[in-house]
């Protein structure tokens, strides 16, 4: 019987504290309580790099606090934990030191789970908040196709294990296949911006960023595999995360200009309360915007949407 690999990337936690290496076991708990009897065979791969850039940060924030002016700065602990851990996590990741040591611990990470994947497979791809942008990064962005660049090699050998991409391997349609994407306050939206570049002449030219051409290739791969049968995409909204956008006319304008290949979905997991709406615009809600964001790893909807996708799969 084929197995279904579920493979979870954390985000940015933008709490008190950062994400740590158990924080898909509330969600995976759930979702085998869930299907169990339907799907015996579902496996975790929970990818951690939460650790890599922490000390890069910390120094950062050290450095910050130390400021005569740091004390009468408005919403500290909002500069502290939501805004430099997001908007950190962002450029030591784009900066090449951080993001080879992300993409090595990743490799390792996701090899190892997948060491055991049989042809016949599947792969659901869970994401959070930033992990969305690097997953997606690794996976198709040009800029890790040169040789030369380090973490080449290892980025490499990730598109090589799932079917469709191309890294090295001369034969791409091997490897487990993509059965599904879940991505969970996402902010794919925003750094959808980097995929194209003004030329010289400011025209537009691509960008080492840009994730489209590779993403369209696998979807015409997973495409043809699935006889046709679209790929299916749930993107999941909290309405009080401030990093959480809708995808689906993106990735269609992008990627899929025909509704040919995804069955794309935004969905919002939380039913505004009966007086949400005296807050719902104002500076309380987005200052508890870090709570809204870590609530999708004990969201009911999330759990609904994934084992619905398991069982149809």
């Amino acid at each position: 019987m084929a197995t279904d690999y579920i493979l979870f990337i954390h985000g940015v936690n933008t709490r008190e504290v950062r994400q740590q290496p158990e924080y898909a076991d509330s969600l995976f708990k759930l979702l085998q309580e869930t299907v169990s009897g339907d799907k015996p065979d579902v496996q975790k791969i929970a990818l951690y790099w939460g650790k890599v850039n922490e000390k890069s940060e910390t120094d950062l924030l050290n450095k910050l606090q130390a400021s005569p002016l740091w004390s009468q700065m408005w919403f500290r602990t909002f500069r502290e934990k939501q805004i430099l851990q997001f908007a950190g996590d962002a450029a030591l990741y784009i900066s090449r030191g951080v993001g080879v040591q992300v993409v090595n611990a990743l490799k390792t990470q996701a090899l190892e789970g997948l060491k055991n994947a049989q042809p016949n497979d599947r792969l659901h791809l869970v994401t959070h908040s930033w992990g969305t942008v690097i997953l997606f990064d690794l996976l198709f962005a040009s800029r890790w196709d040169d040789e030369k660049v380090p973490g080449h090699d290892d980025v490499m050998a990730i598109r090589d294990a799932i079917y469709g991409i191309y890294g090295k391997n001369p034969n791409p349609l091997q490897g487990v296949q993509v059965a599904s994407f879940h991505t969970m306050g996402s902010p794919v939206a925003i750094f959808s911006l980097m995929d194209v570049s003004p030329g010289k002449d400011n025209t537009d030219s691509s960008s080492s960023h840009d994730i489209t051409p590779k993403l369209q290739r696998l979807l015409e791969s997973l495409h043809e595999a699935r006889n046709g049968k679209k790929l299916p995409w749930r993107n999941y909204i909290h309405p009080g995360d401030p990093i959480a956008y809708p995808l689906k006319e993106l990735m269609t304008d992008l990627v899929d200009g025909d509704s040919k290949y995804l069955d794309i979905q935004d969905l919002i997991t939380h039913e505004p309360g009966m007086f949400d709406f005296l807050t719902e615009q104002s500076i309380l809600s987005l200052v508890h915007g870090g709570e809204a964001h870590g609530s999708y790893w004990q969201s009911n909807k999330v759990v609904q949407q994934i084992s619905s996708v398991l069982r149809e799969e």
